[in-house]
């Protein structure tokens, strides 16, 4: 355990820190905030289809890719065979939010798992429609680009919700789970 703070009296420990335990490697975590990053870039700041917005989707789909061939051969809590959400832990996990008797999870939780699996394939919709606005056969199609930036805009409300809900879990949870996606560290 480490010791951090003092006490008004004499410089003694006041509190000690919890034991934390490495759960999310460095893969999972660059991944995680190049891709947040890439958004924030292409939702908020780059132009619209011109050359950086472009690059950037290439990033993301890069991302992806890595973090997909990472969920079959990274490390434990990386894996997608640690946090399948099936319906029984979704229910069991929504159960125990109602009844205030929710479990903690090290890895991604059931909901949250369902989260990133759909902001993954959302993500890998739009880079794909992204990069389809640039090919030939589909040069100047309204429709593929209202579908990019529909699922786009859907990325941005998920991502909402799930920074609320990353909050929200940090302090029913007493822990900043955004600051573990940071170090990688979470209460053991």
């Amino acid at each position: 355990m480490t010791k951090i703070g003092s006490s008004a009296e004499g410089g003694s420990p006041s509190n000690i820190a919890p034991r934390t335990i490495k759960v999310w490697d460095p893969i999972v975590r660059i991944s995680h905030w190049t891709i947040v990053a890439a958004c924030t870039l292409n939702l908020f700041i780059l132009e619209e289809g011109k050359y950086w917005h472009r690059v950037t989707g290439y990033v993301v789909a890069g991302a992806i890719i890595v973090r997909l061939i990472w969920g079959f051969v990274g490390t434990k809590h990386a894996r997608f065979s640690d946090f399948l959400p099936t319906p029984t832990k979704v229910k069991r996990q929504l159960f125990g939010i109602v009844t205030r008797n929710e479990s903690r999870y090290i890895g991604h939780n059931p909901l949250a798992s369902i989260m990133m699996l759909v902001l993954i394939g959302l993500l890998a919709a739009t880079a794909l429609t992204g990069w389809m606005t640039t090919l030939d056969a589909f040069w100047g199609e309204k429709w593929l680009e209202q579908l990019h930036g529909t699922i786009a805009n859907s990325i941005m409300v998920l991502v909402f919700i799930h920074a609320g809900a990353a909050i929200v879990e940090s302090y029913r949870h007493r822990e900043n789970l955004v600051w573990s996606m940071v170090t990688g560290r979470k209460k053991a």
